[in-house]
This record gives structure tokens, sequence and C-alpha cells, in this order.
């Protein structure tokens, strides 16, 4: 009973897909293949975000940010051990390689791409897929004059308004994969810009550690 349920509910969404795919024309490949890779990337960013900017990886940050401030190495060394964020990944190379501004920039750059990983071709999806559904409609129009003039006289108008119809559905088909692409984009946007944000902290985080570590240098020298 289970499996012809199955069975049936699969036929009968493969029959939608083959429809809309009749009707919409061409056009409809490219737009589902783009609504395909869409929800893939939004799948992936969201997983990826939720490790960054978790609650455990924040609490992890902000123990990384005072034990930085500190100059305590051995204890940033423990936090980053099995910590791939790029908030560990940064903290790691300011211990190893010192905070100054060279390693620093350097560190934070290398992590830029993990933060706006996939963002161009989300924003390419955004824009192309309205302008591939209103192609669509375009095409579908024509044909539908195409279909006026080889007739002298229009025994069904239905037939020009269905082609219409028809045309204009991969229009919407477009729009809703530009909208459901867009706020997941403008949401990860808002992520990487919150991370940047955390980095640069961390980043002071470690030069403030180094410069306590050398003032507390010079002081025991003097005592000396």
């Amino acid at each position: 009973m289970i499996v012809e349920l199955a069975t049936t509910a699969s036929s009968g969404w493969t029959g939608e897909l083959s429809s809309l795919l009749t009707r919409g024309g061409y056009v409809m490949i490219p737009l589902l293949i783009l609504s395909i890779i869409s929800i893939t990337l939004v799948v992936e960013r969201v997983i990826f975000w939720v490790g960054v900017n978790g609650k455990t990886s924040l609490r992890r940050l902000a123990r990384l940010n005072h034990a930085l401030r500190t100059g305590d190495a051995p204890m940033v060394r423990g936090l980053v051990a099995d910590d791939h964020t790029p908030y560990g990944q940064v903290a790691c190379r300011l211990v190893e390689e010192g905070a100054n501004d060279a390693v620093a920039l350097e560190a934070v750059e290398d992590q830029r791409g993990r933060l706006d990983r996939y963002m161009v071709t989300m924003s390419t999806i955004i824009t192309a897929a309205p302008l591939l559904g209103i192609l669509g409609t375009v095409l579908g129009i024509i044909q539908s004059f195409e279909l006026l003039g080889a007739r002298s006289t229009l025994s069904d108008p239905t037939e020009v308004a269905g082609g219409i119809a028809a045309a204009l559905l991969t229009t919407a088909f477009g729009l809703v994969v530009a909208l459901i692409t867009l706020f997941p984009y403008m949401a990860f946007r808002g992520q990487s810009a919150r991370a940047m944000g955390r980095l640069e902290a961390l980043v002071a985080a470690g030069q403030e550690g180094d410069r306590r570590a050398g003032r507390e240098g010079l002081a025991e020298g003097a005592l000396q």
C-alpha cells in the first residue's frame, strides 16, 4: 500500500513537472537547472553559517578573544585544536606567526573566500532567472502572433489566450527562482559582514595581547 502511494505520488510529481516544461517551452529547462543550483547553494550556505555563527562557535569565539587579549597562547592553541571555522583559523595564525598587521591582513583575507563563497553565483541567478523568464514569455508571445498571422480567420480564440498564458508561465517561474535566491543571499551577506567584524575584533585582541606581552617583558627587564 505504501509503495503504491509512493509510486502514485512520484508519477504525479513527474507528470506535473513534464507538463510545466511542456507548457513553458525550452526556457523552462535552464530555469529548472538554476532553481536546483540555487536550492543546493542555499542549503550548503545555511549549514556553513550555522557552524560558523552558532551558539557553540560564538562561545568559543568569546574565549578566544579573551585568551588572545591576555596573551594566553596555550589556551588559544587548545581552543583552536579542533576548530575549523574562520575564527579558529585566524586565531591560530595570530598565535603561530604573530599578530602584526601583515599577518593579520593575510589571515583575514584568506578566510574571505570561505565567507563569500557562492555569493557571485547566487547574485548571477537573481539577475539571470527573471531575464530568462522574460525571454521565454517573449518567445511564447511571438509564437502566438505567428499563429494569428498564419490564419485568415481564428475559429478558437482560446488557442491564442492559452499560448500567451503558457508564455507568461516562464516569467512567473523566473521570478520565483529569483525570489527564493534573493532572501537567503541577503541573509548570507549580513552573516558575512558580521563574521568579518568578528575577525577584525579577533585581530585587535591578538594585537593587544602582543602589546601587553611586550610591556610585561619590558617591566621584567627593568626590574632585573
